[in-house]
C-alpha cells in the first residue's frame, strides 16, 4: 500500500486525531509561552549555509547569521548589514561600509575582516559569486568598518548576488569561521543574527533549538522578506523533526506543534477542517521539480540517454504523486524558468510534453545503454523527493533500464550529491529535489541552470550554448534582450538536458491560529511572530 492510499484509509477509518488511535508524539512543551514549536520541511544533518545548498540549512541559517544585502518582496536587493555603498564611476571598485555596533553572539564586534574572510568563502561556492572572482582583482578591508572589492571588469548585478535569497546567502561569519575551507563543513556556528543557535541542543533527527540574541541590532525599515527589520517576539524557537506527516498532523492538531512548514497536500482537507488551525499557500512563486542526473558517469554521460529520459516523461504522473489531484496546485513546465513571470518561456521544450514511451525506449537503443545500473538515491524523509523517486524508478524500469534504488534520508542526499566518486565508489546517478520558484526566475542566482562543468551545480553539466545565454542575460542591455536570450537558454538547457524538469507545484503550509505574523515566500520568515499563550 503506498502512502497516499495508506493516509486516505487511515482518515477514513478515523485513525488521526481527537477520536483515533493513532498516539500523539510525547514532546515536552516549553514553559515559556514565548517558545514557538516548528516542524522544518526536513531534517537539519549538516549546519554549513556555504557548504551545501539545502534549503533546510538555508532556513536556519537565515536566523543565525545575517547578510550583507537581503532582497525584498519585489526581489529588490536592500541593505542589511551595510549602512552605505559607492561605485566608482567606470564600475570597477565597490566600497562598503558596515553598519556600527553590531555583534557576534560571542559578543565580538563585527569588522570588515570578517565580511572579507566571509565574501571569499562564499564567492568559492556561489555561481554568481564565482563569476565576481572571475572578474576581481582584490578584497580587502580598508579600515575596521570598510572593505573594498575591486574588479577588472563591471559586475553590475552586485548587490543582487549580495542579497539573494538563494542558497549559498552571503552569509557573514567571524572572520575565524570564515577562514574554514569552503569544501569543508564548519564545526562553529556563530553569527550576528536575530537568534543564536543552541549547539548542545541540537540532536540531529530530533531537534535543532534557536534562542534569541539580545543583541541583535536589527534594521528600523519595515521587514521584507530577508530585508528591514527582523524584529524577534519570540525567545525561542524549537524545530522538531517529524517526517512522519501523520504525526507532524496530529500533534499540530493537539497544539504539541505551532506551525508546519509544509504538510503533504493529503492532509491539507482535514487541516482545513480543523477550528484551531490556518492553511494557506506557502509561497505564490510556488516550486519548480527537479530530476538531477549525474553527467559525469554512464548512462547520463550521454545526451541521448538524458533525451530519452526527456521524452518518456509524463510531468502529470510527478505533480500527482506530489500534490495529489487538485489541479489548482500544479502545472505542467515545458521550460526552465518559473511560469508567469517574464522570462518564462517554452522554447525548445517540445520533449517535454512527448509523454512517449516506445520513442524513449528507441533512443535507448540507439545511444548503446548496456544495462549499466543507474543508482537512484532517493530521500525518503522528505515527501517531495520521495514522491518524486517513485515515479522515477517506475519509469526507468519501463523504459528498460536497470534500477539500483537508494532508500536513503535527505541529509545523506545532501552529502552523497556531492561526491563525484563512481556510482559504484558511494557517488550515485541521479537524485531529486525541488527549486522555489523565487530561485528560477532569472540567471541570477539560479545555480541549478548553471551548466559550465566541473564548477556547476550537482550533476555537473556542460552546455556551452547555455553559458552562452545566460552571459548574454548578464550583458544584456534591456528587457527585450534579456527575454531573447533566455529564450535561447531555456533552449539549449532543454537540448542538452542540464536537468529534468518534472513540474511546477504549489505547497501549503498550517500553523495554529494563536500564531500571528505567519507570511508568503520562498522561506519561513520568523521575524514578527508572535505566539499567544
Amino acid at each position: 500500500m503506498d502512502r497516499r492510499t495508506f493516509l486516505q484509509a487511515s482518515l477514513g477509518a478515523g485513525l488521526i486525531g481527537a477520536s483515533g488511535g493513532l498516539a500523539a508524539p510525547a514532546i515536552a512543551q516549553g514553559a515559556a509561552k514565548k517558545t514557538l514549536k516548528f516542524v522544518p520541511q526536513a531534517n537539519l544533518a549538516n549546519f554549513d549555509p556555504i557548504w551545501g545548498t539545502q534549503y533546510v540549512v538555508r532556513n536556519a541559517a537565515a536566523l543565525v547569521w545575517d547578510t550583507l544585502y537581503g532582497v525584498d518582496e519585489k526581489l529588490q536587493p536592500q541593505r542589511q548589514m551595510i549602512e552605505s555603498e559607492e561605485v566608482s564611476d567606470d564600475g570597477l571598485v565597490w566600497t562598503f561600509k558596515l553598519r556600527s555596533g553590531m555583534k557576534f553572539h560571542d559578543g565580538e564586534p563585527v569588522t570588515a575582516k570578517d565580511a572579507v574572510a566571509s565574501m571569499v568563502r562564499w564567492s568559492a561556492r556561489d555561481p554568481m559569486g564565482l563569476m565576481i572572482r572571475g572578474v576581481q582583482n582584490e578584497i580587502v578591508a580598508v579600515d575596521d568598518l570598510t572593505f573594498r572589492w575591486s574588479l577588472k571588469k563591471p559586475y553590475p548585478k552586485m548587490l543582487l548576488a549580495l542579497g539573494k535569497n538563494n542558497a549559498p546567502c552571503s552569509f557573514v561569519m567571524p572572520e575565524r569561521i570564515a577562514k574554514t575551507d569552503p569544501f569543508t563543513q564548519i564545526k562553529e556556528y556563530v553569527g550576528s543574527g536575530p537568534m543564536k543557535f543552541m549547539a548542545k541542543e541540537w540532536v540531529p533527527g530530533a531537534i535543532a533549538v534557536f534562542e534569541k540574541f539580545g543583541d541583535y541590532k536589527s534594521r528600523e525599515e519595515p521587514s521584507s522578506w530577508l530585508a528591514g527589520s527582523k524584529r524577534m517576539m519570540l525567545d525561542r524557537i524549537e524545530w522538531v523533526i517529524m517526517p512522519d506527516p501523520a504525526t507532524a498532523l496530529a500533534a499540530l492538531q493537539n497544539g504539541e506543534i505551532d506551525w508546519w512548514e509544509n504538510p503533504i497536500s493529503d492532509l491539507v482537507p482535514v487541516l482545513q477542517g480543523a477550528a484551531d488551525v490556518a492553511v494557506d499557500i506557502a509561497d505564490p512563486l510556488g516550486n519548480v521539480g527537479a530530476f538531477r542526473m549525474n553527467h559525469l558517469f554512464p548512462p547520463f554521460d550521454k545526451v541521448e540517454v538524458r533525451k530519452a529520459v526527456l521524452t518518456a516523461m509524463n510531468q502529470e504522473d510527478y505533480m500527482r504523486a506530489i500534490v495529489g489531484s487538485d489541479d489548482a496546485l500544479w502545472k505542467p513546465m515545458p521550460g526552465f524558468f518559473t511560469p508567469g513571470t517574464q522570462f518564462y518561456t517554452e522554447q525548445g521544450g517540445d520533449i517535454l510534453k512527448m509523454k512517449n514511451l516506445d520513442a524513449a525506449k528507441k533512443l535507448l537503443e540507439k545511444a548503446g545503454y548496456d544495462g549499466t545500473p543507474v543508482s537512484c538515491v532517493v530521500a525518503q524523509d522528505q515527501p517531495i523527493t520521495k514522491a518524486q523517486g517513485d515515479v522515477t524508478a517506475d519509469l526507468l524500469r519501463r523504459m528498460g533500464m536497470t534500477v539500483d534504488f537508494v532508500a536513503t534520508d535527505w541529509g545523506t542526499v545532501g552529502a552523497r550529491r556531492a561526491s563525484k566518486k563512481p556510482p559504484k565508489e558511494g557517488g550515485w546517478n541521479m537524485f531529486h529535489t525541488w527549486h522555489a520558484g523565487a530561485d528560477c526566475l532569472s540567471p541570477a542566482g539560479y545555480n541549478a541552470l548553471r551548466a559550465n562543468g566541473e564548477k556547476a551545480w550537482f550533476g555537473w553539466p556542460s552546455s556551452p550554448k547555455t553559458e552562452e545565454g545566460i552571459t548574454a542575460w548578464f550583458e544584456a542591455a534591456d528587457l527585450e534582450a534579456e527575454k531573447a536570450a533566455l529564450a535561447k537558454t531555456n533552449a539549449a538547457a532543454v537540448d542538452d538536458v542540464v536537468y529534468g524538469v518534472t513540474g511546477f507545484f504549489l505547497s501549503y503550509q498550517a500553523w495554529r491560529k494563536n500564531v500571528t505574523g505567519v507570511r508568503k515566500g520562498p522561506l519561513p520568515f520568523f521575524w514578527d511572530v508572535t505566539k499567544e499563550a
